[in-house]
């Protein structure tokens, strides 16, 4: 659906009822755009806005269908860019993902978004509040918004992974509350979920802000740039965590191992123990005819004795081994 539509001339906002004549009178007129905001648009809601903007069909495709690889492409005359939202659920710390599309044309730009993750109306608002960059610079200070919101919120995230990975290094490496496998894995899908939200951008971005043609301003160049290093420490973060957290899994599972085993030699020096008065016991226990030792006067208790001393013994060649 049709979120939002607005037309903007030196950076203030108008209303706009016919798309097809704004249009025309923006590009007559060379001053101002057009900007559409659209939520989840089914294809005949899309078509709307198509059939005046006359964009490029495999491009209106991708918009129309969603899930699509992170990408900044020319079609055309028109610009065209898919990009990976996430929020971060402080509860279950998980990532949660969404995308948004942006077109970009002669005198118009359309932000097209799916899912709940990091809707674009406080983006909106901002520029609002600050018309002289929608002056300035048209769909491209759109575009520029949108992205910088996006990497501003992949920052925010990148904070809270690298706090959920300092807990479970204590966890592993503490002795108080030892991990959970799972809770590792977990975080470890979580940031390569999010590794497919930041990496795949970084190319097409550098790209762009070196392309003299699209963006002429060098002053929008260099924000766009600016951009792009916040994107790229994220993205060597992301890297940093990944493999890190690939050595505290290993280093659990060591662990688990270490105790494992040393759960078995306990186990193993206890029946030891345990054999010698069973095995005694079991002998003394036939139905012999002849049991000369139990005979003796105190046979019994010498015979206590000594499977007692044998376990003293072993018990302490166990706990001088380090098995006990």
């Amino acid at each position: 659906m049709i979120v939002d539509q607005a037309v903007y001339r030196a950076g203030r906002r108008a209303g706009c009822e016919d798309l097809s004549a704004e249009l025309r009178r923006l590009r007559a007129e060379q001053d101002g755009f057009l900007w559409i905001g659209l939520k989840d648009p089914t294809e005949e809601e899309f078509d709307q806005v198509d059939k005046d903007l006359e964009l490029h069909p495999l491009a209106v495709a991708d918009a129309v269908n969603g899930k699509q690889r992170v990408k900044i492409e020319e079609y055309d005359k028109t610009l065209f860019a898919v990009l990976r939202t996430v929020r971060y659920v402080e509860q279950t710390s998980d990532i949660e993902t969404g995308e948004v599309m942006i077109f970009l044309g002669d005198r118009f730009v359309v932000t097209v978004r799916r899912g709940e993750a990091a809707p674009l109306r406080d983006v909106r608002h901002r520029l609002e509040s600050g018309p002289d960059l929608l002056a300035d610079f048209g769909p491209l200070a759109v575009f520029h918004a949108v992205l910088d919101t996006i990497v501003d919120t992949y920052r925010v995230i990148d904070a809270e992974l690298d706090r959920d990975l300092d807990d479970i290094e204590t966890e592993v490496f503490g002795n108080d509350t030892p991990a959970r496998s799972q809770t590792i894995y977990l975080l470890k899908r979580e940031i390569l979920e999010f590794r497919r939200a930041a990496q795949p951008l970084l190319e097409p971005l550098r790209a762009l802000y070196a392309d003299e043609r699209i963006i002429r301003s060098s002053e929008l160049r260099m924000q766009f740039r600016d951009v792009g290093d916040h994107l790229a420490q994220v993205v060597e973060h992301i890297d940093t965590y990944d493999g890190l957290l690939t050595d505290v899994l290993s280093a659990h599972l060591s662990q688990i191992g270490v105790q494992q085993n040393d759960d078995m030699r306990k186990i193993s020096a206890w029946v030891a123990i345990a054999a010698v008065p069973t095995l005694l016991a079991g002998i003394f226990g036939m139905n012999f005819q002849d049991m000369s030792v139990l005979e003796v006067p105190g046979g019994f208790a010498i015979s206590i004795a000594v499977m007692a001393l044998i376990c003293v013994i072993l018990y302490r060649a166990f706990r001088r081994s380090g098995w006990l």
